[in-house]
């Protein structure tokens, strides 16, 4: 049979029989005083660990579902070459299932005084902060018998930003917003809005808009146009709270809330509005306000990266004095939260005119597509009571709806897919009835 390089040498020098040998072969049942000589002078040969200076570089952030590269540089400083395996470990959720082995473990040489450099590539499957863990270093001696092995904390953190699924939404609703700023002509005028420009009638224009004393001085009929004010004030509430963590299909509502909110956010960014963000259930979990426009969304972004749900009833009250406080002028509120019975009758129904009064609220919740399937559900009597629970659900999300829109409060209701687009066409719809 044939052996490889190391059960060659222990059968040459008589150790033990030929066939007990295996590659992987981790103790010696016999040793005789040439293989111990052998295997001294292997372990002797072999660089040591603890001297090796180990750097990183790389990639510092990164999207969820992206990838991230990690370089991890070695240095050995002895004069004997280095031969190991190096294990760069990381959390568990640096890595799609099943891949970590491959990605994180590396064998390399590095000759004496000289350096090399591996890189480990990471897909993280959540959002937050992941933190390098230590990197452990396997050095063999020439012949492959005996090895050091030692451990090395070298710090590197790489944020993982929310993925902002939603902004393939973004050029359709910029293209309505530049309808809306007078590039295109706007028939509507509300509080929210400022003369622009005249321009000739066209079949169509609402009569409304005619400026007669502009119609008498020239020979065609002039019409006015408006565009929305600018430097309004947009407060994105975030609740974090225990009803954030149920899981919509893949991912917890919060996930969508927060696509919801970029998507908000860039498009009300480049109308010129002013944009802040408060996430809260019982305590201020993260806060961003006062950002330039192009400053605003790597802010969100960044601020929303570490956000996890947490399991306590949000604290109406304290969230409601919260966003009063934070956002002393009229505001456009635009609350991402549940729109379960309980919560909202109990906790904010009875605080809602407190931020009615002062500012122009809307709500966006995350509805269930599971739902919806399971009302279409027929065939069997269990499909016929999974459909009559589902449309007692969607009727009691309906009922809760219609109660906060009695407040004067506009409701957006939709699927993780739907409610980014929804909520920024909610948002249009209040900059064109000059609601803002």
């Amino acid at each position: 049979m044939a052996l490889t390089g190391r059960a060659a040498l222990l059968a040459a020098l008589g150790s033990i029989p030929v066939g007990v040998l295996e590659p992987g072969w981790t103790g010696i049942l016999a040793v005789n005083g040439p293989l111990a000589l052998a295997c001294a002078c292997d372990y002797a040969l072999a660089a040591p660990v603890r001297r090796l200076l180990l750097t990183r570089s790389g990639d510092t952030s990164t999207r969820l579902g992206d990838t991230a590269d990690v370089t991890l540089t070695i240095t050995n400083p002895s004069r004997r070459p280095l031969r190991a395996r190096v294990r760069d470990a990381w959390p568990p959720s640096s890595w799609q299932p099943g891949t970590e082995i491959e990605s994180s473990r590396h064998r390399l040489t590095v000759p004496p005084g000289e350096r090399r450099r591996v890189t480990t590539r990471l897909r993280p499957t959540r959002r937050g902060d992941r933190q390098a863990d230590r990197v452990t270093i396997r050095s063999y001696g020439p012949l492959g018998l005996f090895s050091r092995q030692g451990s090395h904390k070298v710090p590197w953190t790489v944020r993982v930003l929310p993925p902002f699924t939603s902004r393939k939404h973004l050029p359709s609703k910029l293209a309505r917003l530049r309808e809306l700023d007078g590039r295109t002509s706007v028939l509507t005028r509300g509080e929210g809005t400022e003369f622009d420009s005249l321009r000739e009638y066209v079949p169509g224009d609402d009569t409304r808009s005619i400026d007669w004393r502009a119609t008498a001085r020239q020979s065609a009929v002039a019409v006015r146009t408006w565009r929305p004010e600018r430097d309004r004030h947009i407060l994105l509430v975030l609740d974090t709270g225990r009803t954030s963590a149920g899981r919509v299909g893949d991912a917890p509502r919060l996930d969508a809330s927060m696509d919801a909110a970029l998507l908000l956010a860039a498009l009300a960014s480049r109308a010129g509005d002013r944009v802040a963000l408060l996430a809260y259930d019982r305590r201020v979990r993260a806060l961003v306000q006062g950002r330039s426009a192009g400053d605003v969304l790597p802010s969100l972004v960044n601020a929303m990266a570490g956000l996890e749900p947490e399991l306590v009833e949000t604290d109406a009250r304290g969230l409601t004095a919260t966003a009063l406080r934070t956002a002393p002028r009229r505001s456009l509120i635009v609350l991402l939260t549940t729109l379960d019975a309980a919560p909202v009758e109990q906790g904010l129904l009875p605080v809602l005119p407190q931020l009615t009064q002062r500012h122009t609220v809307l709500v966006a919740s995350v509805a269930d597509p599971h739902i919806a399937r399971m009302a279409r559900a027929r065939g069997d009597a269990d499909a016929v009571y999974e459909a009559a629970a589902a449309a007692q659900a969607q009727s009691e999300r309906q009922r809760t709806a219609e109660q906060l829109r009695r407040h004067g409060v506009t409701v957006v209701d939709a699927t993780p897919e739907e409610v980014a687009p929804a909520l920024a066409d909610a948002y249009l719809a209040l900059k064109a009835a000059g609601r803002l």
